[in-house]
């Protein structure tokens, strides 16, 4: 039997994969902003040409939104895109506990959302 190694991550995937600091922080915010985007979209059952007309954009675009590909879209751009949904979105900035030099980047989405995308 062939033995499998298996390393625990870090919690953060992009920087398990290598990206920098600066890069991952960036990939974990839009991708859950693309996340809650997506969960919106379904929860309401729009079809693709309907939910473009709503954003603005081509059908292609949101076809890219919803299989995740996050490449074309940026932070902003995705918040623009939520807000159009009825979405508020809130950035909160404060300082890293417990003396650590370095902050975290992370999302919350709020409970009825939750239900709604699930």
């Amino acid at each position: 039997m062939t033995r499998v190694t298996v390393t625990k991550g870090s919690g953060n995937i992009f920087r398990d994969l290598g990206f920098s600091e600066a890069k991952s922080a960036e990939l974990i915010l839009k991708s859950n902003l693309l996340q809650v985007l997506q969960g919106t979209i379904r929860g309401r059952g729009w079809k693709q040409i309907e939910t473009a007309a709503r954003l603005g954009i081509d059908q292609a675009k949101v076809s890219k939104l919803l299989a995740g590909q996050m490449a074309g879209f940026s932070i902003e751009r995705l918040v623009h895109f939520l807000s159009l949904l009825g979405q508020d979105v809130e950035i909160t900035v404060r300082k890293a506990p417990g003396g650590r030099r370095r902050g975290t980047v992370r999302t919350k989405v709020g409970k009825k959302l939750e239900k709604a995308a699930g």
